[in-house]
């Protein structure tokens, strides 16, 4: 378990860890377990929430074979049809780490990950005992780009019973394009591809700015102490997007 520390959601609050280590041939196994019980990877590592008096963080899962986008997700995916996307092996690029500065520099300037060094992200995509891919989503190619430019990436663990979404970043300079969702959106197309029943989005909580996009993806659950159960309306509270539920 993890000394406290000051809860990155949370301000007036400390957060502490539960974590154990994957390892071996049966890591896959594990951290598949775990993640249906609330864990989350990083590296070698799975964890999950452990503070004291607070159980805000609440895991939360999208319905992939039952999602049906709403009219504003419709509107997200169209803008970003020219985005061409492909599943790479975990192998870290300079064109990747550039990406994820610019990302960290406009969004999480003030964040635990704002100083990464391309050697930590490297192990960040690479140090993994599980099946893993690194998604890349770029415009088309150019005269002067055999590639087109790379706009967004997310690192994606492959279940047994669906996609968890690791880390995302994306261009802050595409910002109209609404790439964090669109992300989301292509991953539950390829859940669905592949047969897969959900899209792991790892923690929620109520109230927080940071987390209300992840609410806009119906049906949506959470894991509560009987398992997992819808995330209603009513969990949700206010509706940060009015069609949310159509």
């Amino acid at each position: 378990m993890t000394a406290p520390a000051q809860c990155p959601y949370l301000p007036d609050r400390l957060e502490r860890k539960v974590f154990t280590e994957l390892r071996g041939e049966e890591a896959g196994t594990l951290n598949e377990a775990l993640s249906r019980v609330g864990f989350r990877r990083s590296q070698s590592v799975a964890y999950r929430p452990a503070c004291e008096g607070c159980s805000a963080c609440i895991s939360v899962r999208i319905v992939a074979q039952d999602y049906k986008p709403a009219k504003t997700m419709r509107r997200i995916m169209a803008r970003n049809g020219d985005v061409e996307l492909t599943f790479q092996d975990p192998k870290v690029t300079q064109e990747q780490y550039d990406l994820l500065k610019r990302y960290l520099a406009e969004r999480h300037a003030d964040g635990g990950m704002a100083d990464m060094s391309f050697l930590e992200y490297a192990e960040m995509v690479q140090h993994s005992p599980v099946t893993t891919a690194l998604v890349e989503y770029r415009l088309p190619p150019t005269e002067e780009q055999v590639l087109g430019r790379l706009i967004a990436a997310c690192l994606t663990d492959v279940m047994g019973d669906g996609l968890s979404m690791v880390y995302s970043f994306y261009d802050p300079d595409y910002a109209p394009r609404s790439l964090g969702s669109y992300i989301i959106l292509q991953h539950i197309e390829e859940a669905k591809k592949r047969g897969l029943h959900y899209v792991y989005l790892g923690y929620w909580i109520k109230g927080s700015d940071k987390m209300n996009y992840k609410t806009r993806f119906q049906p949506i659950e959470r894991l509560s102490a009987n398992g997992w159960v819808p995330l209603t309306k009513t969990d949700i509270g206010e509706d940060p997007q009015g069609d949310l539920f159509l």
